[in-house]
């Protein structure tokens, strides 16, 4: 399975997927594997100021707990209550109904994030 086309990635395993001044994050297919069973999901609430490279939040598996960060700075506006309510839909459905949190950004990204080809060929899904 390749990781959709239209999202940037970082070597921590999060995703991006920008739409106009709103970027929404999520963690990819290879880190939910990873992490095996996410049993809970807490990000910082809407109105949160984030600067690039700081945790946005944190997901718990039975494994770890682990931080999301953003590869963008900016004002989080909206947070996924649904994944907060089931984490499980992390493990289902990542690129989707499992998004985490919106962020309008400011600026640029991070210099460091991947695309599509170069994350799946660093990261491939088994």
């Amino acid at each position: 399975m390749a990781s959709p086309t239209d999202c940037l990635y970082t070597d921590s395993h999060e995703w991006f997927r920008k739409d106009g001044d709103i970027v929404t994050v999520g963690i990819t297919q290879y880190a939910a594997n990873e992490l095996t069973d996410i049993t809970y999901v807490e990000m910082k609430s809407p109105g949160t100021s984030i600067q690039a490279g700081e945790s946005v939040g944190e997901v718990e598996s039975v494994k770890t707990t682990s931080d999301v960060y953003s590869a963008f700075s900016g004002e989080v506006v909206e947070i996924n209550d649904a994944a907060a309510g089931d984490p499980s839909i992390l493990n289902q459905d990542p690129y989707d109904a499992g998004w985490l949190v919106k962020i309008r950004f400011e600026g640029d990204a991070q210099s460091d994030l991947l695309d599509p080809a170069t994350y799946d060929s660093k990261y491939p899904l088994d």
